[in-house]
């Protein structure tokens, strides 16, 4: 009864919570159902990892102004609350209740 979904439960010590990571992106297309137009720094959509989604702030590479639908690109994220993460975590990218993107967990920041 202490457990919600979405939470992980684990040895103590054996996997610890973070909010910043490091992550390679897909950016789905239009023709696969993802968004219509790019998105910028700052965009903040919701991560779903395993069952539990958390909304994060995306930042992007210095030389990057805007990604576009069908783009692959490493990416930054910051989590507004912890998420038991590892690298090699599978995530999806979702906004407004529809997947728009995929993403895997390069490394961990914070």
């Amino acid at each position: 009864e202490d457990m919600e979904r979405g939470q992980v439960l684990a040895k103590p010590g054996s996997i610890t919570p973070h909010t910043k990571f490091k992550a390679q992106i897909y950016v789905l297309s239009k023709e696969e159902g993802g968004r219509h137009t790019p998105f910028f720094k700052g965009y903040r959509p919701q991560f779903y990892f395993r069952t539990t989604d958390v909304t994060g702030t995306v930042k992007l590479p210095e030389n990057v102004e805007m990604v576009m639908p069908g783009d692959n690109i490493a990416i930054e994220v910051e989590l507004i609350t912890p998420v038991a993460m590892d690298k090699e975590l599978r995530f999806a990218i979702r906004e407004g209740g529809r997947t728009v993107g995929a993403g895997v967990v390069a490394e961990i920041i914070a």
